[in-house]
C-alpha cells in the first residue's frame, strides 16, 4: 500500500510540475514576452503560483476541493489563451476592459475568416495542458488517505493565503506609485507575469476606478502646455474656407500602397494622381488609434482627442460633450453627414454620432445594398450612393464617409477585382489586402467623377487618410511577407504608417510634408484651412502645415510609453516589461535600428504618457463640457 502510494506521489511529482513548466513556456512563448525576462523573475512565479493553486485544492477530499480546482484552472487555461489570441494581434495580454468590448468584437468575428486571418493559430497551445493536468489532479485525489495533516493544511492555506497578499501588496505598491525606487523587476512583473499582471488590470480598472478624483483644470492646462506639439504661422490659413468638406476614413489603408506597383501594377493609380496636383501629401502620419481601433480613429481625427488602452471611446464617452469637427462645421452653417455601408450599431455608432454632433447617419440599414462584398456595401456603390444624397443636400456639407471594402479578411468578390496576382500570393493575406486596396483606390477614381458630375467638384474639400494598419506585423506570415515585397524587414515604421491627403481643387500647388504627425492633427489642420474658430482649449493636436515640430504618442500595438518623433526620426517602441531600458528605437527614414539613447527616450516616453494621461482626465470628467452651449 504504502510502495503503490509513494509510486503514485513520485509520479505527480515528475509529471505534473514539469507539466507546469510546459504550460509556462508555451504561455510567454505565445505572447513573445520570453525576451523581456531573466530566468528568476516572471517564468518562475507564474510556476509557483499555478503550483499553490494545485497543492491548496489538494488538501482536502470533498467535492468542493474539486470543483474549486476545476473553475479555478479552467479560468486560468481560457485566460491564458485569451492573452495569447489577443497578443497575437495586440501585441500585450487582454484586459478586464475587454468584457465591454464583446458586443462589437462579435459583430467582426462573425465571419471566422476574421479571427483566421488575424489571430495567430498557434495561442491554442495554451490548451495543450488543460487535459493532462485534469486527468492527473483526479488521479492524485483518488487517494483515500488525505496528503496532509491537518497542521499541514493549515499552513498551506496560510501560505496560499500569504501568496495571494503578496501579490496584490506588489500591485497596489505599483499602482498608487509606491515604488521609491523606481524597482525595474517591479514594473517587470506587473506588465508580464500573467498572475500579477490581471490582479493589477482588476485593482486598476474596477476598484481604482472606485476612487474617483477630484481634477484640477488649471494643472491640466498647464501640462496640455508643456506637452501638446505646437504651430506658429498662418500658412494656408482660410483657402477652404466656405467649401464642402468630405472626410474619408479609408479602412485599413497603410501608406505603403501610395505609389508603389505590384507585379508591374501600380496599387493605387488614382490616389497617385491626386497627389500631383492641389494637394498636401503627409508621409510621415501614423494611426494613433487604442483598443477601438477603427472607430478610435474618427474618435481622434474628428476631436483632436487621443483614445486610450481600456476600452472603444464610442462606448466609454459615449455622453460627453464635444466640439469636434462636425459642432465646428455646423456652427458655420454646415449640414454634418456620415455614411458607413455597415450596420448602424457597430462600434455603437448610432448612438455615439449623436454627441458627435453629426445630424444623420446613413448606414446599411438606409443605404440600398446594390452590391456586397465582404463586410457590407462595396465602396463604390456607397460612394455612388452618398453623392446622390449629397447632391440633393443644402451646400456647404461636410460629410464623413467610412470605406469598407478594404476590412479584413479582404474578402472580394472575384469580378470586383482587377489586381493580377502571383500564382503564390493568391488566396493569401497579403494577395487579398493587395487586391482590395486597388479597389478601394477604384472606388475613389469614380468618386472624384461622380462630384464631377454633380458640380460639386470644384467647391469640396476632400481629406483621405487610412484608420490603421492592414498589415499587421504579429502574423508571421504576413511579416514575412511584407519583408519580401519590401525589401526590408517589415517593422512598426511601416505598419503604424497611414497615408493622409488633404485635396483642395484649384490650389495650384502640391507638396509633400514630413513633418511627424497623427490622426490627433488633423482636426487643427484642417480647422486652419477652412478658417474654424476652435473655441475650447482641449485639443491634443496641432497644424501639421505650421508645426514647430512633429510628435505623436501611441498606444495600441506598440504600448503606452512608445511614441513617434521628427527628432532623430525615430519611432520608440517601449519594452513590453513597460520599461524604457528593453524598449528599441527604429529610423523613420529607412527602417533600420537606432541605437537607444535612454536619457532622450525616458524624456519622451514620459511626455507620451502624459499627454494620454492628460487626455484621458479630460475625457473621465467630462471637461469639454464647461466651454461648449450646444
Amino acid at each position: 500500500m504504502n510502495k503503490t502510494k509513494s509510486g503514485h506521489r513520485k509520479s505527480y511529482f515528475w509529471l505534473v510540475y514539469p507539466v507546469f513548466i510546459l504550460k509556462m513556456f508555451l504561455f510567454y512563448w505565445q505572447t513573445d514576452m520570453l525576451d523581456m525576462m531573466s530566468v528568476y523573475e516572471a517564468p518562475l512565479l507564474t510556476v509557483f503560483f499555478l503550483i499553490v493553486v494545485f497543492e491548496v485544492c489538494s488538501i482536502g477530499r470533498g467535492k468542493g476541493s474539486r470543483y474549486a480546482f476545476y473553475l479555478i484552472y479552467t479560468v486560468i487555461t481560457i485566460l491564458m489563451f485569451a492573452d495569447a489570441a489577443y497578443s497575437s494581434y495586440f501585441g500585450k495580454y487582454i484586459s478586464v476592459n475587454q468584457i465591454y468590448q464583446i458586443a462589437s468584437l462579435g459583430q467582426i468575428a462573425g465571419d471566422g475568416n476574421v479571427i483566421g486571418a488575424s489571430v495567430s493559430p498557434g495561442c491554442l497551445l495554451t490548451l495543450v495542458d488543460y487535459p493532462m493536468v485534469i486527468f492527473l489532479y483526479k488521479r492524485r485525489m483518488r487517494e483515500k488517505k488525505p496528503l496532509l495533516s491537518l497542521e499541514m493544511k493549515q499552513f498551506v492555506l496560510r501560505l496560499g493565503s500569504a501568496v495571494a497578499v503578496i501579490v496584490a501588496a506588489v500591485c497596489l505598491w505599483f499602482y498608487y506609485g509606491c515604488n521609491p525606487q523606481n524597482l525595474r523587476s517591479v514594473q517587470k512583473v506587473n506588465h508580464i507575469e500573467f498572475f500579477t499582471y490581471h490582479t493589477n488590470d482588476i485593482l486598476v480598472n474596477v476598484i481604482g476606478k472606485l476612487q474617483r478624483k477630484n481634477v484640477d483644470e488649471e494643472k491640466i492646462l498647464q501640462t496640455m502646455k508643456e506637452t501638446v506639439p505646437e504651430s506658429s504661422g498662418e500658412n494656408y490659413k482660410g483657402i477652404a474656407k466656405g467649401r464642402n468638406l468630405i472626410l474619408i476614413q479609408t479602412e485599413s489603408f497603410n501608406d505603403f500602397v501610395i505609389g508603389n506597383t505590384y507585379n508591374g501594377q501600380e496599387l493605387t493609380p488614382n490616389l497617385n494622381q491626386l497627389l500631383k496636383e492641389d494637394t498636401f501629401y503627409f508621409d510621415h502620419f501614423y494611426s494613433t488609434t487604442g483598443v477601438g481601433n477603427t472607430a478610435d480613429a474618427e474618435f481622434s481625427v474628428l476631436n483632436s482627442l487621443y483614445p486610450n488602452d481600456e476600452r472603444e471611446c464610442y462606448r466609454m464617452y459615449v455622453d460627453n460633450t464635444y466640439q469636434g469637427l462636425p459642432w465646428m462645421l455646423r456652427n458655420e452653417g454646415y449640414e454634418a453627414l456620415a455614411f458607413h455601408g455597415y450596420v448602424k450599431t457597430f462600434w455603437n455608432r448610432n448612438e455615439a454620432y449623436k454627441n458627435q454632433g453629426f445630424e444623420h447617419y446613413y448606414s446599411q440599414e438606409e443605404l440600398d445594398m446594390t452590391e456586397v462584398s465582404g463586410f457590407g456595401l462595396t465602396d463604390k456603390e456607397m460612394f455612388r450612393q452618398a453623392v446622390d444624397i449629397l447632391k440633393t443636400r443644402q451646400q456647404p456639407f461636410f460629410s464623413f464617409m467610412i470605406t469598407l471594402t478594404n476590412h479584413i479578411p479582404y474578402e472580394l468578390d472575384t469580378d470586383l477585382a482587377s489586381l493580377e496576382l502571383r500564382s503564390d500570393d493568391k488566396g493569401t493575406t497579403f494577395g487579398n489586402f493587395l487586391q482590395t486596396v486597388r479597389y478601394t483606390d477604384e472606388a475613389f477614381g469614380e468618386l472624384i467623377e461622380y462630384l464631377k458630375e454633380n458640380d460639386m467638384y470644384d467647391n469640396t474639400m476632400i481629406v483621405i487618410y487610412g484608420d490603421h494598419q492592414g498589415m499587421n506585423k504579429e502574423t508571421p506570415l504576413v511579416k514575412q511577407k511584407m519583408s519580401m515585397y519590401l525589401g526590408k524587414e517589415y517593422d512598426y515604421d511601416e505598419m503604424l504608417n497611414v497615408p493622409l491627403i488633404i485635396h483642395i481643387p484649384g490650389m495650384g500647388e502640391n507638396h509633400t510634408i514630413g513633418t511627424v504627425g497623427g490622426q490627433v492633427d488633423v482636426m487643427p489642420t484642417i480647422a486652419n484651412l477652412m478658417d474654424l474658430d476652435i473655441t475650447q482649449p482641449y485639443v491634443f493636436g496641432h497644424d501639421l502645415l505650421n508645426a514647430d515640430e512633429g510628435f505623436v504618442a501611441q498606444i495600441s500595438y506598440v504600448g503606452e510609453g512608445s511614441f513617434i518623433t521628427d527628432d532623430n526620426n525615430m519611432l520608440f517602441v517601449i519594452g513590453k516589461d513597460g520599461t524604457v531600458e528593453n524598449g528599441r528605437v527604429l529610423n523613420l527614414l529607412n527602417g533600420e535600428s537606432m541605437n537607444l539613447n535612454i536619457s532622450l527616450c525616458q524624456k519622451y516616453s514620459d511626455r507620451a504618457r502624459t499627454l494620454l494621461e492628460t487626455c484621458k482626465e479630460v475625457l473621465d470628467f467630462n471637461l469639454i463640457a464647461n466651454y461648449v452651449t450646444h
